[in-house]
């Protein structure tokens, strides 16, 4: 994966994650800024899944294939429940579990790279 792709979703993620601790720390509920921050994200997660996929299919590299899609499935399928969770709950607590989701994306991210490069 290029290590731009990686870089500036993991970031554009770990941003939105400060944002939603944020909206907690504020005790604000779910907000529409903060929905397009985590579609922002969502839109960077697919590009890189659908060049994980492209790129996973056309490789030779020594890769753990099956845990590498895994992880990329795993960090656009996060986003959307986050999501549903957040507004669903009208607590402060709503938006916290949005800041610790996106969080975890953005390490997953990381993961991946690290996968890619074949270290791990």
């Amino acid at each position: 994966m290029p290590d731009a792709l990686v870089y500036v979703t993991s970031a554009a993620a770990f941003v939105a994650s400060l944002f939603a601790a944020w909206h907690t720390a504020k005790s604000y509920r779910f907000s529409n800024p903060l929905f397009y921050a985590v579609a922002l994200v969502e839109a960077l997660l697919v590009v890189a899944l659908i060049w994980g996929i492209v790129a996973v299919s056309g490789t030779d590299r020594d890769i753990e294939k099956a845990l590498y899609l895994s992880y990329l499935v795993t960090t656009v399928l996060i986003p959307p429940a986050a999501v549903l969770w957040g507004v669903g709950d009208k607590t402060r607590w709503g938006t916290g579990v949005v800041a610790v989701a996106l969080f975890t994306v953005s390490v997953m991210l990381i993961r991946t790279h690290q996968i890619w490069q074949g270290h791990g």
